[in-house]
């Protein structure tokens, strides 16, 4: 009876699957056009799935383990069913390579199970809960059908009572794992997710690359939409990466606006795109709400705006404004879903389209427009807090070593200390440098994080055809916001440079010996990483380095490195200033108290500003710099070195 069973379970279930494919591929290439290579992604994507995405799988001993057992033997004992029951090759050799394969795959699912039993919050429940028995439904009953083939029991064992169980059990399994793959369920990752690894809309980030810059706006294209409006403004692969979502709550579980009770969370953005593409509502999600916001009062369909303002539609406003774009979700991502992009293209929309960028919005981005700064200071004002230091400027050197960007914390006075103390780290170890002075702009990063495409661009291009004045091979910044931009956006615009962040030169400066620096007198020091040093551009070891050399020992935070939590000072949050119920950087303060630290390093103003805005009493906050100038040993106290010798140091080190 089996013989005949399940060939036609096994050959239903794979045509339905196919079936199911061909829609849902339909339903992706509903999106606009993206340009994917399409062979060889398929090529790269074993290597994507075994090397790139388990390498953040394992962050997560247990379920590395058990998705190795799980994935690996369902694989291997589909393969070897539709061979062994399907096209009947009943050889003993197969059977028994099929009785591994299903037992691999049982001993995972036993741990899935034992997972579910009593499940972490961030994971999604309703459906995803009968998974667990649909992979032993499955394994165990290829398991106990195969024995006969391997020769264990005799041919007919059991008789037509064991038959119908197994066939009970193999349909249950089969359809779960098969049909469920590509029509819809818990299992619809795995397909999606194969294909996702294969045309990413961030090809860079495999092989250990990192890809993190916004892509531009075509904004000389009539045809092009300002930002995402509806579901189909997506391009098609980044609808195929959201139906990737695994619903493992990772991301959930580090989002900082999440955790201060903010009306975001993005496990369930992620779905709520999934839903839009479909049409339905909210009501059936399995996992936490939005905080704040009941499931079942949103819905949406492929051509329908995402977001409206009258609260009547899939997202609510708020919800992207929430988001301090740290990356944290798109870090923790074991499908490596991009998260920020999503946000940013529908802020996109918002704010060039509609004009509804919320609280003080509209005025930085006016101010912007207006003064070249989002505090609306007064251009000329930009080298005021300078008046004192003689800086070189390129209007009149035309040329140096190294271009220190100064940014906007030229018009903040807590700011200003850190550009003082760099710059009395440049003298001190006589870096060749300039500055751009009234030349500078704002780099457009608040803009962009805003949604205002048209306003970054125009200030990336001027400051591009400022900077293509002069010579020079390096620029500095003592601002992780503007190093990013720089380093990772203008390249798209025409302004390719090499940028450092100023921990990173100070760290080669006193590798080279080009800086005499003593102790610190900071007796407990904890260091913030900041989300565009750290997650954006990967840069963890440089501030700890430069710590070091001057005699600190980093008392690192629970959440520190890839893991640290945002301040709440990034992607435009301190300005659109969405309620919860707690400030982030009051958590991330509670963060810092727990490691006894009498003050916290931080290399980042928006960082800096944020943790000093905590209530006291609370740790000291100094910035990198400062701490590096206040170990300098005056030239007055260390003998004097040969003109030579010292710039041949400094030759080295630029």
């Amino acid at each position: 009876m089996l013989n005949i069973i399940l060939p036609l379970l096994l050959f239903a279930a794979l045509a339905l699957a196919v079936l199911g494919a061909l829609k849902r591929f339909a339903m992706w290439r509903r999106g606009r056009p993206s340009k994917v290579d399409w062979l060889g992604g398929l090529l790269a994507m074993p290597r994507r799935y075994l090397v790139d995405l388990h390498h953040v799988v394992e962050r997560d001993k247990y379920m590395s383990k058990t998705h190795v057992a799980t994935a690996g033997g369902f694989v291997l004992a589909a393969v070897l069913a539709i061979l062994v029951h399907g096209f009947g090759l009943h050889s003993r050799l197969l059977g028994f390579a099929l009785l591994a394969a299903s037992a691999l795959m049982f001993t995972g699912a036993l741990f899935v199970a034992k997972r579910r039993l009593d499940p972490p919050s961030r994971l999604s429940k309703g459906p995803w809960m009968r998974l667990p028995k649909s992979l032993l439904a499955f394994s165990g009953s290829f398991f106990i059908a195969t024995l006969p083939v391997a020769g264990i029991l005799p041919e007919g064992f059991g008789g037509w009572f064991l038959a119908a169980i197994l066939a009970v059990g193999v349909a249950w399994g089969v359809s779960e794992l098969f049909f469920g793959m590509t029509w819809g369920g818990p299992m619809k990752h795995a397909f999606a997710g194969a294909l996702h690894l294969a045309w990413h809309r961030r090809a860079e980030r495999f092989g250990g690359g990192r890809s993190t810059g916004l892509k531009a706006l075509d904004l000389n294209d009539p045809m092009a939409p300002l930002g995402v409006e509806k579901p189909t403004d997506f391009t098609w692969n980044q609808l195929l990466g959201f139906d990737a979502c695994v619903q493992c709550g990772k991301c959930e579980a580090m989002c900082p606006a999440f955790a201060a009770g903010q009306p975001l969370n993005p496990k369930k953005l992620i779905q709520d795109m999934v839903i839009g593409l479909a049409g339905g509502s909210d009501a059936t999600f399995a996992g936490s709400p939005y905080p704040g916001k009941p499931l079942g009062e949103h819905s949406g369909g492929p051509h329908q705006p995402i977001v409206s303002l009258d609260g009547k539609a899939l997202v609510d406003a708020e919800t992207l404004w929430s988001c301090t774009t740290c990356r944290a979700c798109v870090e923790e991502c074991p499908m490596m879903i991009e998260h920020v992009d999503a946000i940013v293209d529908m802020r996109r929309h918002l704010t060039l389209e509609k004009g509804a960028t919320p609280n003080k919005g509209a005025e930085v981005l006016e101010n912007l427009i207006a003064t070249d700064n989002p505090g609306g200071f007064a251009p000329g004002g930009r080298l005021n807090w300078a008046a004192d230091l003689n800086l070189p400027l390129f209007s009149e050197k035309r040329q140096a070593e190294v271009l220190f960007w100064v940014g906007d914390g030229a018009f903040d006075m807590r700011n200003q200390r850190t550009l003082r103390a760099f710059v009395k780290i440049l003298k001190a170890a006589k870096v060749d440098f300039a500055v751009l002075g009234l030349e500078e702009r704002d780099s457009g990063d608040v803009a962009r994080r805003l949604g205002d495409e048209a306003t970054f661009q125009t200030l990336a291009k001027r400051n591009i055809a400022s900077m293509a004045q002069y010579r020079f091979k390096r620029i500095v910044s003592c601002d992780p916001h503007s190093f990013h931009v720089l380093k990772n956006e203008y390249g798209a615009l025409g302004g390719h440079y090499e940028v450092l962040h100023h921990s990173t030169f100070i760290d080669e400066l006193v590798r080279g010996g080009a800086l005499s620096l003593g102790q610190s007198k900071a007796a407990s020091v904890t260091y913030h990483d900041p989300c565009y040093l750290g997650r954006y551009n990967g840069e963890y070891d440089a501030p700890r380095n430069v710590l070091k050399a001057i005699g600190i020992q980093v008392k690192e935070m629970e959440r520190s490195g890839f893991r640290s939590r945002c301040c709440g000072g990034g992607g435009g949050a301190p300005i659109t200033d969405i309620p919860g119920k707690q400030r982030i950087p009051d958590m991330r303060m509670q963060d810092i108290r727990e490691t006894g630290a009498e003050l916290v390093a931080v290399g980042c103003p928006q960082c800096t500003a944020m943790l000093e805005g905590v209530v006291a009493p609370r740790p000291e906050i100094k910035d990198i710099a400062e701490l590096v100038a206040d170990a300098l040993i005056d030239s007055a106290e260390v003998p004097a070195k040969k003109p030579a010798a010292a710039k041949r140091e400094v030759a080295e080190v630029q």
